[in-house]
């Protein structure tokens, strides 16, 4: 139990990106009504974002 706990401690940068980061860039971008560049979807736009930010969170070790 251990173990699986400082596995997901280790890795809480990304949970934290894709189980709210995410949502609400897509949230955002649909109640903005704005259109993301490259005809993506509101929802790619935020997984490229959103991932992107959580995965340099994950590695710096900083959201900032």
């Amino acid at each position: 139990m251990e173990k699986a706990l400082t596995l997901f401690l280790k890795f809480l940068p990304l949970i934290f990106a894709f189980g709210f980061v995410i949502p609400v860039i897509a949230q955002g971008t649909k109640a903005l009504e704005w259109t993301p560049p490259l005809g993506l979807t509101p929802l790619w736009f935020a997984l490229i974002i959103g991932g992107a930010w959580g995965l340099f969170a994950q590695i710096k070790g900083r959201w900032l």
